[in-house]
């Protein structure tokens, strides 16, 4: 069996790593939608997941896929242990977890390498995604249980206890004033506009 850390991940398509451009914003998108109020138009399977960053020790957040399980939620990383958040959860796993139907869950990440409980998010997972193909095959893994939970280790997958810990703060809408702002200007340029139609009005007649 190929080891993870022998293992290099094949990246083409939607699995290269979004490091910056249009690739790392469109995966901020979900995260923008958050905090301008628009949580419930976002996908179920979406989560809003805050860490503590290794190196600065600030508030780190990220949107992310999971997966609900056995009473767990479970996280898996596209890009394995090379995506930011997997280190600074690595590093400190006290996270804090939001989601639109189970609320805020504080917890801790766990690293899963059990193979029963991989199979276990293997059933749940499986599919959910529509970049679930790519994924595996990018780490040359089978889409079935057996290759799996066999190769489990070139993966990077963790579920969250709950705990009752300090851990970092939840983060709320924080930008919904931006609609308040668009329509200030919307009717701003209402106002501006009547004169104007007015007079044209006039000219005609």
């Amino acid at each position: 069996m190929t080891r993870s850390n022998t293992y290099s991940q094949q990246e083409q398509g939607w699995m290269v790593y979004p490091g910056r451009g249009w690739r790392k914003f469109l995966f901020k998108l979900p995260l923008y939608r958050w905090r301008l109020g628009l949580a419930r138009l976002l996908s179920p399977n979406y989560l809003l997941l805050t860490i503590t960053g290794r190196k600065s020790g600030q508030t780190r957040r990220t949107m992310l896929e999971y997966t609900y399980a056995n009473g767990h939620i479970y996280l898996s990383s596209g890009w394995g242990k090379r995506s930011q958040w997997v280190q600074n959860v690595l590093a400190n796993p006290l996270v804090t977890v939001q989601t639109v139907r189970e609320g805020t869950v504080s917890g801790k990440a766990i690293p899963v390498t059990d193979e029963q409980e991989m199979a276990l998010f293997y059933a749940r997972a499986q599919g959910h995604s529509p970049i679930w193909k790519e994924y595996l095959t990018s780490w040359g893994i089978a889409d079935n249980v057996q290759d799996f939970v066999l190769k489990r280790e070139r993966l990077c997958v963790l579920h969250i206890d709950p705990v009752d810990e300090p851990n970092p703060p939840p983060l709320t809408a924080d930008r919904k004033w931006v609609w308040l702002v668009f329509g200030l200007m919307a009717l701003v340029l209402m106002w501006i506009g009547r004169p104007s139609v007015r007079s044209a009005t006039a000219r005609k007649v």
